[in-house]
């Protein structure tokens, strides 16, 4: 039996935590939440609207509603341009500053990820599977550079940062900076 009333608790939360983060990181303020009107220009903010798309596409393939999750994640696709695998969980505090070109097709992401604009996310061949040998891992507090690739079955630690247009191929430790093609640790 699908708790249903467990689930939005989740998606709720997740949202919250999704647009505290994102007010944080726009407006440079720690606060609580927004709002009146601050609130209603958070949500309608083209950084937060594909994110609460993919939280309800994931949450409707949680619940086994795959034709409906595959609907959202088709919106969230043609109008920002960002195609989010519905099967991949993220935790809270995700921020997209741009979505243009973008491709998340990871096995899991942990919280407060940020993810540039076109940054791929996801296997190194084909891989309609979905398995963890192909897809990579993200932890916690892992920013994602423009145009940068993270491609295989690979992990990417905590305090990860990857450069822009750089190309993941090897796991990343924690608290490491990887820039080129192929990336290399810079810094840890």
């Amino acid at each position: 039996m699908i708790n249903a009333y467990a689930d939005n608790r989740k998606i709720i939360h997740l949202l919250r935590a999704d647009l505290l983060r994102n007010y944080l990181l726009i407006h440079n303020v720690d606060c609580s939440v927004p709002r009146g009107i601050k609130l209603w220009i958070g949500i309608a903010s083209p950084r937060f609207i594909p994110v609460l798309l993919c939280r309800i596409a994931y949450s409707l393939h949680s619940n086994k509603l795959d034709p409906l999750a595959k609907i959202i994640a088709l919106l969230n696709f043609f109008v920002f341009g960002i195609e989010i695998s519905v099967r991949c969980p993220i935790g809270p505090g995700l921020f997209l500053p741009h979505t243009q070109g973008t491709v998340i097709g990871a096995l899991r992401i942990g919280s407060n990820a940020t993810i540039f604009q076109g940054v791929t996310l996801g296997a190194s061949n084909l891989d309609f599977e979905y398995t963890e040998k192909t897809r990579p891992q993200l932890g916690d507090n892992v920013m994602i550079g423009a145009g940068a690739k993270v491609l295989g079955g690979l992990t990417l630690g905590d305090n990860v940062r990857v450069g822009a247009n750089s190309v993941v191929l090897n796991d990343i430790p924690s608290g490491c900076l990887a820039v080129g093609a192929p990336a290399r640790i810079v810094h840890s």
